[in-house]
C-alpha cells in the first residue's frame, strides 16, 4: 500500500522549511523530503579543520528586534522557533571604490544616521534619500494588499489608495532616484547593495531594492549566533514537535500526477508516496525535467523557458591565525568595487567587478577559536562565466586563482596582511552550488528578477504563475525571489496558504 500524506514538501531549503512548518503546524500529516543529510540547502555550516564556516549568508533583513519585530523576525516567533539573533551595530557596510573616482565610504544603520552619511559624501542629497527611503512602507501596504486579494486588486483601491505605488512599480532603482533628485554619486554609495539581489541597478525594480535597502538601515543587519544552520535546525525542531515527518538522504526522482493533470505526489528512494497537495522548494525546471511532459501545461513551459536564471557566485572561506583585531580589520561588511556603477559592476564581473569580504567575528566574536578569525569573499558571476574550455584537472588550479587574485587584491584594498595567517582554505564555484543545490548553471538566485520578469509581473501574475492543481512553489525561485528573508517569507506565505486550502478555510 502506498504511503498517503496531505501534503508533501519537496526540498528542506528555507522555503521548503518555512512552508513543511506551517502545514505541520496546521495539523496536516506532512512529509518533508531532503535529499542531503542534513537540512538547509544553503543555509547550514560546514567544517575544515577547527573552522566552521558560512556557506552562503551574509546577513539578514526584515529581522528586527523582540521589540520591534520585523517580517522575519515574526515568522519564526510565530511558529515558535526561538532564534539567537546577533545584530551588525552603527555601519550596514563600508563600501570601497578603487581608481580615479574612488572612494572609501561607511554608511550608517538608522533611517536619519544613513541619510546623513550619504549627504557627508555628496551634500545636500539627505532629504532626497530620504523620500526614497519612505517610499517603502507606502510600497508594502499596496503588495500587502495585492496578495489579499490573491493577484486581483481593485483598480480604484489602486489609484486611490496606492499612487506612490503606482508611479513606481515599473521603474528601475536608477529611474526613481533620478526623479526624486539623488545624484548620480549619492546612487552609486545606496545601490551598492545591488550585489545581494543580482541585478543592476538600471534594470533592479525600484520596489525590489526597496524592500530589502530600508529595512537593513532601519533595522539594521542581524545574523544568527550559530550561522544559518541555527535556522534550519529550529524549523525541523518545528516540524517534528508537530507531528511532521523529515526523510533526508531521501531524493525526489519523479513526480507524480493524476489523469485530470493535477500532481497525486512523487517518487523518493524509488517508492512511490501520494499526496492532496505537494510544495516544491526545487526549481520548476528541475521539477518539469521530472514529469511526465503531457502533464506539463503548455503556458508553464513557455514561461519557464522564457526565464533567464538568476546569478550565482564564488566564494573563498578563510580560517586565520590572528584575531580580527590584530588582522586590522574592524568592518563586518566591505565591498570592493574596480567602478562606482552598478552596471561597470556587472559587466565587469569576472575581471574588476565587484566583491564581497565579510568577518563574521566583527558580529559575532565567537564564531571561530580563541586567537582566530574568519573571512568569507563572495563574487557575484554566471555559471556560464567560468570558462568552457576549461578541463576538469585543471579545475583545482582555476579556482585557486581564483582565490590568490581576491585575496590579494583585498590585502591592498584594505591595507592588511592575509596572506601569512591563512590557516584553512576553501573555495567554491557556481559548479560547487549546481552539485549541490541542483539547481541549472548554480544559480543560487532561482530566476533573474528584471524586465518583463520582475517582482510587480510576478506578484500581479501569481493567479497563473505555474497554475497546476496540486502543486505549489515556494524559495528563491517564486515571486519574491532569493535572499533568505524572501524564501522564509514565500515559505511562510505558500505553506499558510496550502493549509487553509486543505482545510477548507479558502
Amino acid at each position: 500500500m502506498h504511503k498517503q500524506y496531505d501534503v508533501i514538501v519537496v526540498g528542506a531549503g528555507n522555503g521548503g522549511l518555512a512552508a513543511a512548518a506551517n502545514t505541520a503546524i496546521a495539523g496536516l500529516k506532512t512529509l518533508l523530503l531532503e535529499k542531503h543529510n542534513i537540512p538547509g540547502g544553503c543555509a547550514t555550516s560546514f567544517r575544515r579543520g577547527r573552522f566552521e564556516f558560512e556557506p552562503s549568508l551574509h546577513e539578514l533583513c526584515s529581522v528586527g528586534t523582540a521589540e520591534r519585530p520585523n517580517t522575519v523576525y515574526k515568522v519564526f516567533d510565530d511558529l515558535g522557533a526561538k532564534i539567537n539573533w546577533e545584530y551588525e551595530k552603527g555601519h550596514i557596510f563600508r563600501t570601497i571604490v578603487k581608481g580615479e573616482d574612488g572612494y572609501d565610504v561607511r554608511l550608517s544603520a538608522g533611517m536619519d544616521a544613513f541619510c546623513e552619511s550619504v549627504d557627508a559624501v555628496v551634500p545636500g542629497c539627505k532629504e532626497n534619500v530620504r523620500a526614497f527611503l519612505k517610499l517603502k512602507p507606502k510600497i508594502a501596504a499596496a503588495i500587502d494588499y495585492i496578495y489579499a486579494t490573491k493577484g486581483n486588486p481593485n483598480g480604484l483601491v489602486m489609484l486611490l489608495k496606492h499612487a506612490d505605488f503606482m508611479r513606481t512599480a515599473g521603474h528601475s532603482v536608477e529611474e526613481v532616484m533620478t526623479a526624486l533628485g539623488i545624484p548620480k554619486k549619492a546612487q552609486n554609495l545606496i545601490n551598492t547593495y545591488w550585489g545581494y539581489l543580482g541585478v543592476p541597478t538600471d534594470e533592479l525594480n525600484a520596489m525590489h531594492f526597496l524592500n530589502m535597502l530600508h529595512d537593513y538601515v532601519v533595522d539594521g543587519a542581524a545574523m544568527p549566533k550559530h550561522r544559518s544552520h541555527e535556522l534550519s535546525l529550529a524549523l525541523i525542531d518545528v516540524i517534528q514537535k508537530h507531528g511532521g515527518e523529515v526523510w533526508y538522504n531521501s531524493e525526489v526522482t519523479k513526480f507524480l500526477y493524476h489523469e485530470d493533470g493535477s500532481v497525486a505526489g512523487v517518487v523518493a528512494n524509488g517508492e512511490e508516496i501520494y499526496a492532496r497537495e505537494v510544495i516544491s522548494n526545487v526549481i520548476p525546471h528541475n521539477v518539469f525535467n521530472m514529469s511526465d511532459p503531457d502533464k506539463i501545461p503548455e503556458q508553464n513551459l513557455k514561461l519557464a523557458n522564457a526565464r533567464e536564471f538568476g546569478i550565482s557566485v564564488a566564494t573563498v572561506y578563510l580560517g586565520l591565525d590572528c584575531t580580527a583585531e590584530e588582522l586590522g580589520l574592524e568592518d563586518y561588511t566591505v565591498f570592493i568595487m574596480g567602478h562606482p556603477d552598478p552596471r561597470t559592476q556587472y559587466n565587469t564581473r569576472h575581471e574588476d567587478g565587484l566583491y564581497i569580504v565579510n568577518c563574521l567575528n566583527n558580529v559575532i566574536p565567537d564564531s571561530s577559536p580563541e586567537g582566530t578569525s574568519t573571512l568569507f569573499f563572495t563574487i557575484p558571476v554566471f555559471g556560464h562565466d567560468i570558462p568552457k574550455d576549461l578541463k576538469p584537472e585543471d579545475y583545482k588550479k582555476y579556482k585557486n586563482a581564483l582565490a590568490k587574485k581576491y585575496i590579494e587584491d583585498a590585502e591592498k584594498c584594505l591595507g592588511i596582511s592575509i596572506m601569512p595567517h591563512i590557516e584553512e582554505i576553501s573555495i567554491a564555484t557556481p559548479v560547487t552550488f549546481a552539485h549541490y543545490l541542483g539547481t541549472p548553471e548554480g544559480t543560487i538566485y532561482g530566476y533573474k528578477l528584471s524586465g518583463w520578469d520582475n517582482l510587480m509581473a510576478r506578484t500581479a501574475g501569481e493567479k497563473t504563475d505555474y497554475a497546476i492543481p496540486g502543486l505549489s512553489f515556494c524559495g528563491g525561485h517564486y515571486i519574491r525571489g532569493d535572499g533568505y528573508s524572501c524564501a522564509y517569507i514565500m515559505g511562510d506565505t505558500i505553506g499558510k496558504r496550502v493549509a487553509k486550502r486543505l482545510k477548507g478555510e479558502n
